[in-house]
């Protein structure tokens, strides 16, 4: 077993483009366009829901790059959530996968004047257990841009996505603006909230809006790099029974070409 998992993050480190800097390394990284596979695990932990519950979001976000011309990449990024959130109807809370997004970005492969851009669909597909999605499929359309300069890494993602079916269930907007500060030896301050909008909610409970970062680290485990961050966000905006503050632990394995 260890053999075969050590076999393919060799096959991964062969498909990525080679990173040889560290400074390099902490950019590509915090860049959602980096044309490098990468297999992020982002934990998020919600204190204060209707009750004082607590709930958790483990995103599993596999990333894979594509080269499409001399001029051009395909970035995917799949997001699958792990859920515990606090029983609509009783006690305690329910257990199971969310419904997963699927993303594309077409990009160009050189940034102009440090900044780059992508543009590409979005795939709402229905994979919850236990009630904990909508049951149903949708899509829609997402944009990215991103500066890169010196010790900064900033931009934003917005996308929006409607349902394929009649029911008016799905109507959701996900935006999120991220600023990385990089420092010596693979530290960095980090602020990358994620706001998100219920079109079909009402305007008191639509939408949830954080403020809030954090710190984080470039770091290697043996030969493999990893990114290590911890963040933490306080919801100025949210519905009734949504949490006051969110703690966000995100693990990145990192596969740039040897």
């Amino acid at each position: 077993m260890k053999k075969s998992i050590f076999s393919l993050l060799s096959l991964l480190s062969l498909c990525s483009p080679s990173y040889a800097q560290s400074d390099d390394l902490a950019a590509a990284a915090q860049n959602p366009l980096a044309s490098m596979i990468s297999l992020p695990f982002q934990n998020n932990t919600t204190f204060g829901n209707r009750g004082g519950d607590v709930s958790n979001s483990l995103n599993i976000q596999p990333v894979l790059p594509f080269t499409l011309s001399e001029d051009w990449n395909l970035i995917t990024r799949t997001i699958l959530p792990v859920v515990s959130a606090p029983d609509p109807v009783g006690s305690g809370n329910i257990n199971g996968l969310g419904d997963t997004s699927f993303t594309g970005w077409f990009s160009p492969q050189e940034p102009v004047n440090y900044i780059t851009w992508g543009v590409g669909p979005t795939l709402y597909m229905p994979t919850a257990t236990n009630n904990l999605g909508l049951d149903q499929w949708g899509g829609g359309i997402s944009a990215v841009g991103v500066y890169i300069k010196d010790k900064w890494v900033a931009g934003g993602l917005a996308s929006n996505t409607w349902g394929f079916d009649d029911t008016d269930q799905l109507n959701s907007f996900y935006s999120q603006i991220f600023v990385n500060y990089n420092m010596d030896n693979g530290w960095y301050l980090v602020s990358a909230p994620i706001i998100t909008a219920n079109w079909n909610a009402d305007s008191s409970d639509r939408w949830v809006v954080p403020i809030g970062g954090g710190i984080g680290k470039i770091m290697r485990w043996g030969k493999q790099p990893v990114n290590l961050n911890a963040q933490i966000y306080y919801n100025i905006e949210k519905p009734e029974d949504y949490g006051d503050y969110t703690f966000r632990l995100q693990l990145q394995f990192m596969f740039p070409k040897s």
